[in-house]
C-alpha cells in the first residue's frame, strides 16, 4: 500500500457544518482513537477541523488530514488558490492528502491535476487523492499525474460494495476509502444487516463498519456525533465470519444513495 499509511478507520465530517459541534467532534474524535479526519472544501468546516485538531491532545503528526478542493474551484489557477485558502482555514501548512472532489464542473483533467502535482511538489501537501472517479477517469488522471493516487474516495458500504473499484485499489496499490459508510442510514434497516447484526448481538452500523474493515484496501470514514464516534471506532472490535461475508457478497439489494446528476457514472 501507498507510503499514505491510513488507519482502518477515519472521520467523516461531511454535514457537519456547526462549528462548536465540528470542533468538539474532532477533538472527541481523536481523543477517542482516531488518527483520519477527512474534511472539504464543499463541507464549509475546515476552520472548525481545524480548530478540533488543535484542541485534542494529540501531535499533528499522528494525524491523517485530508481535504478536497471543490469542483468549481478545479480550474489550474482556483485550484492552487483554494488549496491555500484551505490550510489557512485548516490553520495547517500543509495536509496528507488533498483530493479532487468530483472530476465535474471546473475539472480539466490536464490543467486540474497538474495543478494538484503542483501542490505537492510546493509541500502543500504529501499525497494527491481523487474522489468519485470512474474506472476510465482513474486511468485517464493516473496517466497524467507524475503524483501517485494515494486514495480514491468513494460511496461504499455493504449494500453498495463497488467490487470493481475495491478490486482496482488494489491492483493499483491504493487506498479506496469509502463514504457513507452505513448508506446514509439507509443500511441499517437492511433484513440482512440486522439479521447479521442479531446474530454478534451488535448494531447493524457496527456490522456495517466490520464488513468494510474486513475488506482490503477499503477504509470506512463514517461521519458521526455525539456517543456514535465512540460507537463507530468499537466496531473495529467486532469481525465478521466467512459466512457473513459470503452473505453480504451474495446480497441482491444493491442501493446508490449519493447519485448527482452530473456524476462521472451518469454521463
Amino acid at each position: 500500500m501507498t507510503e499514505l499509511g491510513l488507519p482502518a478507520l477515519g472521520l467523516g465530517t461531511s454535514a457537519n457544518d456547526d462549528f462548536e459541534e465540528c470542533a468538539e467532534t474532532v477533538k472527541t474524535a481523536l481523543e477517542t482513537g482516531y488518527r483520519h479526519v477527512d474534511t472539504a472544501q464543499m463541507y464549509d468546516n475546515e476552520e472548525a477541523v481545524g480548530e478540533g485538531i488543535r484542541r485534542a491532545d494529540v501531535p499533528r503528526e499522528e494525524v491523517v488530514v485530508a481535504t478536497k478542493i471543490h469542483p468549481d474551484n478545479l480550474a489550474y489557477g482556483d485550484a492552487k488558490r483554494t488549496a491555500r485558502e484551505s490550510l489557512e482555514r485548516l490553520g495547517l501548512d500543509a495536509v496528507d492528502l488533498l483530493y479532487v472532489h468530483w472530476p465535474i464542473s471546473a475539472y480539466d483533467p490536464e490543467e486540474s491535476l497538474r495543478a494538484m502535482d503542483e501542490l505537492r511538489e510546493a509541500g502543500l501537501c504529501d499525497h494527491v487523492g481523487l474522489s468519485n472517479f470512474t474506472p476510465d477517469l482513474l486511468e485517464e488522471a493516473r496517466a497524467i499525474l507524475d503524483s501517485p493516487v494515494a486514495a480514491h474516495q468513494v460511496e461504499c458500504h455493504p449494500l453498495f460494495p463497488q467490487e470493481e473499484l475495491r478490486e482496482y485499489a488494489v491492483d493499483h496499490d491504493h487506498y479506496l476509502v469509502g463514504y457513507s459508510p452505513l448508506g446514509r442510514g439507509e443500511a441499517l434497516d437492511d433484513p440482512l444487516l440486522t439479521e447479521i447484526a442479531e446474530k454478534h448481538d451488535t448494531s447493524t452500523a457496527a456490522v456495517c463498519l466490520a464488513w468494510a474493515f474486513a475488506q482490503e484496501a477499503l477504509v470506512p470514514i463514517p461521519k458521526a456525533t455525539g456517543e456514535h464516534v465512540r460507537a463507530n471506532f468499537e466496531a473495529q472490535e467486532l469481525q465478521l465470519d466467512e459466512a457473513d461475508l459470503d452473505r453480504i457478497a451474495e446480497y441482491d439489494v444493491r442501493e446508490r444513495v449519493i447519485d448527482p446528476d452530473d456524476a462521472a457514472w451518469n454521463r
